[in-house]
């Protein structure tokens, strides 16, 4: 009788890492592998840690985890041991000679090597299945790798080079694959989704693909990730305002408001741009809510600067919002041209007082859903709850409806919740 083979693959960093990892699952379930993802430290079989190496932190936490995989494997608790990701596309040489228990790196893109590697042939006609590791009636859907802004602090296209955007035909099969095994919601993601076409259909195709996938049956709910505010889609507007299915709902990362720091940190679009594009969103899809991501600390940024941030944030009031310290990453614009000058401790002063002001914001805009009905899907059960989200809340990130277990509830279904309470983050209601 022929032993099962076990391979175990551990995702660091974002969603887009993620979709990678449910592909090289899928290939080897399909070669008789059992296959686990995230699992704590599994005795005996393959691990293949998939890398994220975003900002300090992110590689830190690369690093800790192929490390504490790195001992298990010198104790022989398991038999091979593969890193893949960003991490190891930036730093395959280092990485190789610092930490010699590892069997192989392979970099972002080449990570397919790890089939042949063992033995093993890739499957073309799976390219477009992944098994999933989200829960099963959603999914995330990558629509481009790379990307092609020239922002002063980021590493991502020295990592993962120009944005290269896939066919329009291939996501949509993929999302039909997807929704007849049981997905109602898909979560479009890219590090620029507004950039999608530009490369290849030599204009912005980011409207139609949303128009398309819109139209498939079974898409429920469609939500957009991390779009880019220069050279905004401006049609995509209408797009979601006439499709009941696209979540109203726009990730879309501005980093900052002054002048002076859009210049610095090479962002092509001033304030003044900024708050008309913003204005334009709201007028034209009403109810709307916006995440957007804020950046304190970056190299020349002043009191008077940071201040204007706040003071865009008050003004605002955006429904969801996070915030970083800008990390010094070699081979940048800022990093070749800036000093890191601005003390840590201001740095963390700086995104505590952006946070706090933000925690009020979202608990008088949480507060302001009480005794409204909303459409929730259900995610998961818990000992008191069933919890869910609103078309305004994506997975991990945004705040969750924790419904009362008056009645029994399917996950994966959609309910009307009413909202009896709500704290800065989370809604607590009943079906």
């Amino acid at each position: 009788m022929k032993a099962i083979r076990h391979v175990t693959i551990v995702t660091m960093g974002c969603s887009k890492n993620l979709v990678d990892s449910e592909q090289l699952l899928r290939q080897f379930e399909a070669i008789g592998y059992a296959v686990g993802h995230d699992s704590e430290v599994p005795s005996g079989g393959i691990v293949i840690v998939n890398t994220c190496g975003f900002i300090g932190d992110a590689k830190e936490e690369s690093i800790e985890t192929i490390l504490e995989y790195a001992v298990a494997r010198k104790k022989g608790r398991i038999s091979k041991l593969y890193v893949m990701g960003c991490l190891s596309e930036r730093y395959l040489s280092e990485l190789g000679k610092e930490i010699p228990e590892v069997d192989h790196f392979y970099g972002k893109f080449n990570w397919k090597e790890v089939l042949s590697d063992l033995g093993e042939i890739y499957r073309d006609d799976l390219r477009l299945e992944r098994s999933l590791t989200t829960p099963s009636h959603y999914a995330y859907v990558k629509i481009s790798e790379g990307c092609s802004r020239t922002c002063s602090y980021c590493a991502i296209p020295i990592i993962t080079g120009k944005h290269v955007s896939r066919p329009m035909e291939d996501i949509l099969e993929e999302v039909r694959t997807l929704v007849s095994k049981g997905v109602k919601e898909v979560q479009l993601i890219a590090q620029d989704l507004s950039y999608y076409g530009l490369d290849t259909y030599k204009t912005l195709k980011l409207p139609e693909l949303v128009e398309r996938i819109a139209q498939i049956p079974g898409v429920e709910w469609l939500r957009l990730h991390y779009t880019y505010p220069y050279d905004f889609p401006m049609d995509l507007l209408r797009v979601m305002s006439e499709n009941s299915n696209v979540c109203a709902y726009l990730d879309m990362a501005l980093q900052h408001i002054s002048d002076n720091m859009l210049v610095k940190m090479r962002r092509k679009i001033n304030k003044a741009e900024t708050l008309d594009l913003l204005n334009k969103i709201r007028q034209e899809v009403p109810g709307i809510h916006l995440r957007t991501t804020l950046m304190v600390g970056h190299p020349g940024e002043t009191d008077t600067d940071f201040r204007q941030l706040c003071d865009f944030v008050k003004e605002q009031r955006f429904e969801r919002m996070g915030a970083f310290i800008y990390s010094e990453e070699e081979g940048t614009y800022a990093a070749r041209h800036f000093e890191d000058n601005i003390p840590e401790a201001t740095k963390r002063a700086r995104l505590d007082e952006l946070m706090l002001l933000q925690q009020d914001i979202s608990a008088e805009i949480n507060a302001a859903k009480v005794g409204h009905t909303f459409k929730v899907i259900v995610d998961r059960e818990e000992p008191d709850y069933f919890v869910g989200r609103t078309e305004f809340d994506s997975p991990d990130v945004d705040p969750e409806v924790f419904i009362s277990k008056e009645t029994p509830l399917n996950i994966g279904s959609f309910y009307s919740v009413k909202i009896a309470s709500a704290g800065p983050y989370d809604l607590f209601g009943t079906v």
